[in-house]
């Protein structure tokens, strides 16, 4: 059983009180009217699937119910940080998908 760190209620819980919600840092469109249907479809459907890091977003869902972001390796499952939604991750797999996020909403 794994134990995992809620940034907002400051301690680590069992993951049964978790629920992985999809991928993090994801931007919605800027103006959804003027979307195509293939980029709309893009935005809602479709996610990167890496083997290795990945930045998650979660819910502490049987406890504060609050949403927070997770870099986590998908070969181990090994969780390498939380932090809440709005902050930047500080372990990326390469330099180019830290500044690919630096213009990306949380």
């Amino acid at each position: 059983m794994l134990h995992i760190y809620c940034p907002h209620c400051g301690e680590y819980r069992e993951e049964e009180e978790f629920h992985a919600v999809g991928q993090a840092h994801i931007a919605r469109p800027l103006d959804p009217e003027a979307c195509t249907d293939e980029e709309w479809g893009e935005y809602m459907f479709f996610r990167k699937n890496p083997r290795g890091l990945h930045h998650e977003l979660w819910v502490h869902a049987a406890g504060c119910r609050k949403f927070f972001n997770m870099t986590r390796d998908t070969q181990s499952y090994e969780i390498k940080e939380v932090y809440k939604i709005g902050e930047q991750p500080t372990v990326v797999a390469d330099p180019v998908e830290q500044q690919n996020m630096s213009g990306v909403q949380s």
